[in-house]
C-alpha cells in the first residue's frame, strides 16, 4: 500500500538534506512504500529532501551465532540498520515452577555470559553490535520501536515451550499495537519443522523410532544459510548497554574444577572450533559410538550439548561437517550415530509441539497416576550426593561442582530417583535445570518423563540396576573414586558395593559407614546379583580400547534411557 502527502518549503526544516541543490517553492509527494520514504518529483520541479531508513530488531534468544541464523539472513535483505538485541529477562533468573529451585544456576549463567560476549565480539568484527538490555523482551522491545521511531520489523527464531511462546506472543502484540511487522523463523532443529513427513504436528508417532525412520526416508536436511562477512549497522545513537556480571544477576561465579569433563567455554567460536578439534584435529568422531558412554575425560564424546542449546553452533552445520567427513575421510556407525542423536534431540523438540504443558505435568504425556513421593531428606541425599550409592553420589557431585554430567549417568541418577526412591520426577527435572551447563528444557524434561515411565518409552517398568552399571561402566572404580574421595582406598570394583565389606576391609580403607560415608537409603533387592562379581572391562579379551571406554549393549538407540531389559 502506497501513502503520498505533500510536502512545501516550510517541511523542509524537518527532513533530511537533500544530495542535490533546491532552489524556490517546492512541491513534493512523498509516498511511503512500507517501509520506505520515497520522494518523488512533480512536473519540472527537482527532487526534494526525503529519506527514511529501514530498521529490523532481530530478537535473540537461543540462537547466540551469525552462521546459519535466518533472523539476521532476514534483517540483512531488508534493512539499512539492523538491531541484534539479547534481553536478560528475569523471569529466567527466579525460581522453577513446581519446587521453587534457581532455574538458572551459575554454570550455565556464566556459560551465557561468555556466549554473550562472544557473539559481540563476533558481531563488532562484521561492523555491528550487539544490543543488550536487562528486561522482559516484549517491553524492551516496546520502547526500542518507540525510541527508533524507523523499525521495519521483529524478527525472531520460535520455540517450543509455554515460557518461550509466551514471550513471543508479547512481542507480536507489541509490534501489532505499533504497526510493526514481525518475521519468525524456525531454526534450532535439524530438520525444518515443515518438512517432516507428518500432515500434523499431532501425527508425530509417540516412539522416537517410528519417527526417525519417516524422517530419514522421507525428509531432507536444509543446506545452511550463508554466513555475513558484513551487517549492517546498528542505528546512530543507539546504546549498545553492557554485559551484566554474575553478581549483578544475583548469581555466585562458579570455581573451575580441574576434574570437569567440560571445562569448555561459551560462544560460538568455541563451539566452532570444538567441531574443529572433534572431527578434524582428532579423528574422535570416527570411534564416537564407542566412546559415547565414558565417564572421565573430554573427548569421550562430542560435547556439542552446551553450544546447542544455548544455539551458539547450528544442528545443520553439524550435520554438512559430518557429511563432508564422511566424504573425505571415513564414514561409520560413529559418525551416524552423530546424527542420530541430534534426530533425538529433534524429536524432544517436536514432541513439545505436539504435548505443550503435558510435558511438564506430573502424569506426563501418558495421563498416568503414579504415587510419587516428595520426601525432601531423600531428595536432599540424591542432590548432595550422599545417597550411600556410590555411582549415583559420584555423579551427581560432578554435576554439583561442574555443571556436567555424562549421559550415562544422568540415565542412572534419574532411573535411581524415580525407580528406587520413588520421588516425583519433577524433583530430579528441575534440579537438572537449575545446574546443567547444556540444559535444554525439551530434551531434559522429555528425557525425564521416559525415566519416569511416563513418557515416550514404549516399555513400561523400565530400572537401571546401580551396581552392575557401575560394573559395566566404571569396571575398576576409578570415576568413582574421583568424585568420592572418602572411599579413595577402597581398591577395585568393591568401591561399587561398600557396604557388602567386611569390617575389616572397611577400616583397612579408613571408611566408616554412617560417619565418613553414608550408608545406603535404599538396597534394590537384584543389585545382589552382582555383588562381588568382577567385570573384565569393556573390550573382549584381546582387544584394547581407549580407557575409561565403557561396554557396548548393541544398537540401543540413544543412549540416553535405551535398553534391551528392563533391569540393567
Amino acid at each position: 500500500m502506497t501513502t503520498c502527502v505533500c510536502i512545501t518549503e516550510r517541511d523542509r526544516a524537518s527532513t533530511r538534506a537533500c544530495p542535490q541543490e533546491t532552489t524556490g517553492w517546492v512541491l513534493t509527494v512523498v509516498c511511503v512504500l512500507e517501509p520506505v520514504l520515497v520522494v518523488v518529483p512533480i512536473g519540472g520541479y527537482r527532487r526534494a529532501v526525503m529519506s527514511t531508513s529501514r530498521t529490523i530488531i532481530c530478537l535473540l534468544r537461543n540462537d547466540l551465532r551469525i552462521h546459519d541464523n535466518e533472523v539476521f539472513y532476514f534483517a540483512e535483505k531488508h534493512a539499512d540498520h539492523v538491531v541484534p538485541l539479547y534481553c536478560f529477562d528475569p523471569r529466567h533468573y527466579v525460581g522453577t515452577s513446581k519446587y521453587n529451585l534457581p532455574k538458572t544456576g551459575p554454570f550455565r549463567l556464566r556459560f551465557l555470559l561468555e556466549s554473550i560476549q562472544d557473539l559481540r565480539k563476533s558481531l563488532v568484527n562484521r561492523g555491528s553490535n550487539l544490543v543488550i538490555r536487562r528486561g522482559k523482551p516484549e517491553e524492551v522491545v516496546a520502547d526500542l520501536i518507540q525510541q527508533l521511531g524507523s523499525v521495519s520489523a521483529v524478527t525472531f527464531h520460535q520455540e517450543a515451550t509455554s515460557e518461550e511462546l509466551t514471550v513471543e506472543t508479547g512481542v507480536k502484540d507489541v509490534c501489532a499495537r505499533m504497526k510493526v511487522q514481525v518475521h519468525t523463523c524456525w531454526g534450532s532443529t535439524l530438520y525444518h519443522r515443515d518438512d517432516l513427513p507428518f500432515p500434523h504436528i499431532s501425527r508425530l508417532p509417540d516412539v522416537y523410532t517410528q519417527f526417525r525412520k519417516e524422517v530419514e526416508s522421507k525428509s531432507q536436511v536444509r543446506p545452511e544459510l550463508p554466513t555475513p562477512d558484513r551487517l549492517k549497522p546498528l542505528p546512530g545513537g543507539l546504546r549498545e548497554g553492557d554485559v551484566p556480571t554474575a553478581a549483578d544477576l544475583q548469581q555466585t561465579e562458579p570455581l573451575n574444577d580441574p576434574r570437569s569433563a567440560f571445562p569448555c567455554a561459551g560462544g560460538e567460536s568455541q563451539a566452532l572450533r570444538r567441531l574443529q578439534h572433534y572431527f578434524w584435529d582428532t579423528d574422535a568422531v570416527a570411534s564416537y559410538k564407542e566412546t559415547r558412554n565414558g565417564l572421565v575425560g573430554v573427548d569421550y564424546s562430542t560435547k556439542f550439548a552446551p553450544w546447542l542449546a544455548m544455539g551458539c553452533i547450528s544442528p545443520r552445520y553439524i550435520y554438512h561437517q559430518i557429511r563432508q567427513y564422511e566424504r573425505e575421510r571415513t564414514a561409520n556407525q560413529s559418525t551416524y550415530w552423530v546424527i542420530f542423536e541430534l534426530l533425538w534431540r529433534d524429536y524432544f523438540k517436536f514432541v513439545a509441539l505436539k504435548y505443550g504443558n503435558r510435558l511438564f505435568q506430573v502424569k506426563g504425556l501418558q495421563d498416568k497416576s503414579i504415587p510419587w513421593k516428595t520426601d525432601m531428606t531423600l531428595f536432599n541425599a540424591w542432590k548432595e550426593g550422599r545417597t550411600g550409592v556410590p555411582f549415583v553420589d559420584a555423579n551427581m557431585r560432578e554435576l554439583a561442582v561442574t555443571g556436567f554430567m555424562s549421559n550415562r549417568g544422568r540415565q542412572n541418577v534419574a532411573s535411581f530417583l524415580t525407580k528406587d526412591l520413588g520421588l516425583d520426577w519433577r524433583m530430579g527435572a528441575e534440579y537438572f535445570e537449575y545446574l546443567l551447563v547444556d540444559h535444554d528444557v525439551c530434551s531434559n524434561y522429555g528425557n525425564w518423563l521416559y525415566s519416569a515411565g511416563i513418557g515416550n518409552d514404549p516399555r513400561e517398568n523400565r530400572k537401571f540396576n546401580m551396581v552392575k552399571q557401575g560394573l559395566d561402566y566404571d569396571s575398576n572404580g576409578d570415576y568413582v573414586r574421583r568424585w568420592l574421595p572418602e572411599l579413595h582406598k577402597i581398591r577395585g570394583a568393591d568401591v561399587h558395593t561398600p557396604w557388602t565389606l567386611s569390617k575389616a576391609a572397611l577400616s583397612h580403607a579408613d571408611v566408616t559407614l554412617g560417619e565418613t560415608y553414608p550408608t545406603p537409603v535404599v538396597v534394590a533387592p537384584e543389585w545382589s546379583r552382582h555383588v562381588g562379581k568382577k567385570q573384565n572391562g569393556p573390550y573382549p579379551r584381546g582387544r584394547k580400547g581407549p580407557s575409561h571406554t565403557p561396554k557396548q549393549h548393541g544398537d540401543r538407540g540413544v543412549d540416553f534411557y535405551f535398553s534391551r531389559s528392563k533391569n540393567l
